[in-house]
């Protein structure tokens, strides 16, 4: 059994001349050997080698690769000017040298084991979306902080990976910002997947890790992406991403099963244990990334920005109207300055006292006594505990009025929300409301809306508006939006989100506070 053994050389540096230091110093290293079963999976996952791998020596180190690592062709001339920075892969980890049996060496890093990989799939994107953009390679401390010089940092990796909690912080502060991380487990290895996604919890403990449904805008942007093949070691047909969201985006995205190798056009023939995506479903999964980050950029800068909340012991006036947002175990807070821009226009185009503050309240926990509307959105799965439930019908029996909205418009949140309202209303179903129901035209006329082009394309000839509803004591008290309405009062674009369009979706959320607070 061969011997692996690993040189401990951090590579995540500040100061501008820590490469070349690192390089000059490695006679100072010392070797060590790392766990087996990890240090198994340390192996080159760049272009197949023409040998079986022999041994990983910790004799030899070197300074990070720089990008590209495939050297230029003689023939080729460098671009100028140079393409702006869409992803930057974090270096990371240690260095080693491998040699393969037929006595040919070459060097790994942590960081950089498919050294091709954003190359290849940045090419593809050209080819096909049309788009010309460039990556490079930066420890972390070397990061710009502003997102938008560099939407995406890009960790790849098999072993276990540790993060400081000055490095906590400042990926914590670059994702708040708009940013976007994004991990590749890059041959499917438990090590890197586990260590990266418990980091992110630790540095965003408020949010929680969710599997991103098949029908969410990252599966379809460039080309609808809902089955996928693994060449071996995994019994699915279906792609598998896990993230965080950040607002209405995802913030850090974690792919579980390898990328890289798909995007460099090849497998992974030195790790039989490997689960990773074949070439072409690697390929459709990246494109529709790119496609994403580039959408969703401007929506992650603008709902960075600052927004004020309220809180349940403030002293309010008695006549102020107060929306309260339900909080729940899903992504409950889907778009930041929606809310807000609605109830500005409520202000302008009626009389009604308005606070525009929205209030997060949770159901079961806190009282519901001060209320009389609530909102509740979402963008996949949740759950209500039975105090919530208890909570939920005591605020509706007592004249309250509950909005749901679709964030984005996906089938997974219609789905729980169907689940849950039976829990409050066993004997109650969501219908549809007519178009001569007063809701639609309590202070605007609605007749005939605009929605987004998804929405129009899922749908063709929608021009009506759509809500459906639940009437208790012959009032209506539940009612849902299957049409993302507050990405309309945000005002961005969201790209492949069903949705009202603006001038529609504010109308309409007039209309509904309207309705509540007069009937």
């Amino acid at each position: 059994m061969p011997r692996h053994e690993c040189l401990r050389q951090p590579v995540r540096k500040t100061h501008p001349g820590a490469a070349l230091l690192a390089g000059l110093s490695l006679c100072f290293a010392i070797a060590h050997t790392c766990p087996a079963g990890e240090q198994d999976w340390f192996v080159p996952l760049g272009a197949p080698p023409q040998g079986a791998p022999r041994r990983i020596s910790g004799g030899e180190s070197f300074p990070p690769l720089p990008l590209p690592a495939t050297p230029l062709r003689r023939s080729e001339r460098k671009r100028e000017p140079s393409p702006p920075k869409l992803v930057t892969k974090v270096i990371w980890g240690e260095n080693a040298s491998f040699t393969y049996d037929n006595g040919n060496s070459t060097k790994i890093a942590d960081w950089n084991l498919c050294p091709a990989d954003l190359q290849q799939l940045l090419r593809k994107a050209g080819a096909v979306l049309g788009v010309n953009y460039g990556c490079d390679s930066l420890s972390l401390g070397s990061v710009e902080e502003d997102p938008a010089r560099r939407p995406v940092l890009f960790y790849s990796g098999v072993r276990t990976i540790k993060f400081s909690r000055a490095e906590l912080d400042q990926l914590r502060a670059y994702v708040l910002k708009g940013g976007m991380i994004v991990a590749d487990s890059v041959a499917g290895a438990p090590y890197f997947y586990q260590s990266f996604k418990q980091a992110m919890q630790e540095a965003f403990p408020e949010l929680s890790w969710r599997t991103i449904p098949l029908d969410h805008p990252l599966y379809h942007l460039a080309t609808d992406t809902t089955r996928a093949g693994y060449p071996r070691n995994l019994e699915s047909t279906q792609p598998f991403l896990e993230g965080m969201h950040v607002y209405s985006r995802i913030g850090i995205l974690l792919s579980k099963y390898g990328l890289g190798c798909g995007w460099d056009d090849h497998e992974v023939p030195l790790l039989p244990q490997a689960i990773y995506y074949d070439v072409p479903s690697a390929s459709q999964i990246g494109l529709n990334l790119v496609a994403y980050v580039i959408g969703y950029a401007r929506v992650g800068r603008e709902e960075a920005r600052p927004e004020l909340f309220g809180s349940l012991d403030e002293k309010r006036p008695t006549d102020e109207f107060v929306l309260g947002q339900i909080k729940h175990d899903g992504s409950w807070n889907v778009h930041s300055g929606g809310i807000t821009a609605l109830l500005k226009r409520v202000k302008e185009n009626t009389s009604l006292r308005v606070s525009l503050k929205r209030v997060p309240v949770d159901p079961g926990r806190e009282d519901l006594a001060s209320f009389t509307f609530l909102y509740l959105t979402g963008l996949d799965d949740f759950h209500w505990e039975a105090p919530a439930v208890a909570a939920l019908k005591r605020f509706l029996n007592g004249g309250g009025t509950l909005l749901i909205n679709n964030g984005l418009g996906l089938k997974t949140f219609e789905l729980a929300v169907r689940r849950e309202l039976k829990k409050l209303l066993p004997e109650a179903t969501l219908q549809p409301l007519p178009l001569d129901h007063p809701v639609f035209s309590s202070v605007f006329k609605l007749q005939e809306v605009s929605y987004s082009p998804a929405a129009q394309a899922a749908q063709p000839g929608l021009n009506q508006p759509v809500l459906q509803g639940i009437l208790l004591h012959g009032d209506l008290k539940i009612i849902y939006s299957p049409y993302d309405l507050e990405a309309g009062w945000e005002g961005l674009e969201h790209p492949l989100a069903r949705a009202y369009e603006t001038s529609s979706a504010l109308q309409l959320g007039v209309n509904l506070i309207l309705y509540a607070m007069t009937h």
